[in-house]
């Protein structure tokens, strides 16, 4: 599995719009029969940053993604709203998706 995240900080008037804006390219991605996961959340550390975290299914998927239209089109208008170069992790990882933690469960 190809595990990336990405911290993406945004123009601070842009900000509250942010999610509205990757909609299009959130859906479509989850589309992608590659796709494991791909959710976004917002920093409660940095104002303005969304972090991204997304996983596909093998090399071939997570280059298909980057390969995508819908990925094309975000790349074309992202830097207009960005307010730095976003920050990247890209790795190879074990396994098909989240596992549980083994050192935590409910009472």
């Amino acid at each position: 599995m190809i595990f990336v995240a990405v911290k993406f900080t945004v123009r601070p008037e842009r900000s509250e719009e942010w999610l509205s804006l990757v909609d299009d390219f959130t859906q479509a991605t989850r589309q992608e029969p590659g796709n494991v996961f791909f959710e976004w959340s917002r920093s409660v550390d940095t104002p303005h940053q969304f972090v991204l975290l997304e996983a596909f299914a093998s090399s071939a998927a997570g280059e298909a993604h980057v390969g995508s239209e819908h990925f094309k089109t975000a790349m074309a208008w992202m830097p207009e709203v960005i307010a730095e170069t976003p920050e990247i992790i890209n790795v190879e990882a074990p396994g098909e998706g989240w596992s549980q933690m083994a050192e935590l469960t409910p009472a």
